[in-house]
């Protein structure tokens, strides 16, 4: 998968590098910051794959740059960006909300984007999902298939809005359900991740939501050598293996990627905060384990087609 990954990425390279910018509306090019790398098979990834899809519908140039974790280094990379003729900079990551609200003023020829930050001038975005309704649907899928009847989130921090969520939603589930809390205090750390979560085992909690991209994978792998469940977060997991991952709570990145880019080639895209959530088809439940029952599956889509059309979700 690697190396397949890597001729994508040479591909981008020769995209960007060379080639005449065709769009017909008011996107030129676009640029992509991302903290860490684009190579970790989830958020970083699905930032690329965003570009792609981009690239792809626009026929334009697009760029990428990656270990953009401070002030300093983002301005250097938009500064470079300017040059090559960018005029739409996606920001991967809540941090580049404050870079972009201070730098987007000496830049207007540019529109800024960031994710679940606070965007304040006339050409910076924040793309915000709301991410309860994912939550609380994760939830219900965890309380249906626990056989203890205790069930564990593994937060990064304790504004998530999904921890809120799953918690409603095992409560809505199965009222008996004990739901266990942890937070790793960051994105990344996978080694207290899995530590907080052998703590969760010895507990008798069987079904957890590790709800962090960056340590969600080391989780999950603890999980399947305890033959227990886990609900996959921001990607479709199953491919960690379907007897683990009940289903995921998934954010397609991609998509919003090429819905925004959309809107700012025709001159709609707005600034300040935005959010996003299943009505817009950016937020979904992947695909399901095999020991998930069927009926409870019909159902869960049933919840999920009335949420879309009510924005109410299960008492």
């Amino acid at each position: 998968m690697l190396y397949r990954f890597g001729i994508i990425l040479f591909c981008l390279f020769l995209l960007g590098a060379c080639g005449e910018t065709k769009s017909s509306g008011k996107l030129q090019k676009a640029g992509l910051l991302v903290p860490e790398t684009v190579n970790d098979q989830v958020w970083g990834t699905k930032g690329f794959k965003g570009m792609l899809k981009v690239q792809s519908k626009f026929n334009i140039d697009v760029f990428y740059k990656e270990g953009m974790n401070s002030e300093t280094v983002v301005e250097r990379a938009v500064e470079e960006f300017n040059q090559k003729g960018v005029n739409l900079i996606f920001g991967h990551g809540s941090e580049y909300a404050e870079y972009f609200n201070k730098i987007s003023k000496n830049y207007p020829n540019i529109h800024f984007v960031s994710f679940n930050g606070d965007a304040k001038n006339s050409n910076t975005t924040s793309l915000n999902f709301k991410a309860h309704a994912m939550g609380f649907f994760g939830g219900m899928v965890a309380a249906h298939m626990s056989s203890h009847q205790k069930v564990g989130v593994i937060a990064a921090y304790e504004w998530q809005p999904e921890i809120e969520g799953f918690y409603q939603g095992a409560k809505a589930e199965n009222k008996q359900i004990n739901v266990s809390i942890e937070y790793v205090g960051n994105w990344d750390d996978g080694k207290k991740a899995v530590q907080l979560v052998d703590s969760m085992l010895e507990d008798g909690v069987d079904v957890v939501y590790p709800a962090g991209d960056g340590f969600n994978v080391p989780v999950i792998e603890r999980l399947k050598e305890r033959g227990l469940f886990a609900i996959g977060y921001v990607s479709d997991q199953s491919d960690l293996g379907e007897s683990t991952v009940l289903t995921s709570t998934i954010q397609q990145v991609d998509v919003l990627y090429e819905k925004v880019a959309d809107q700012y080639n025709n001159g709609k895209l707005k600034s300040g905060n935005l959010s996003f959530d299943f009505q817009d088809d950016v937020i979904s439940l992947g695909k399901y384990s095999p020991l998930v029952d069927i009926k409870f599956i019909q159902n869960m889509n049933e919840q999920i087609i009335n949420y879309k059309k009510t924005g109410k979700l299960p008492k």
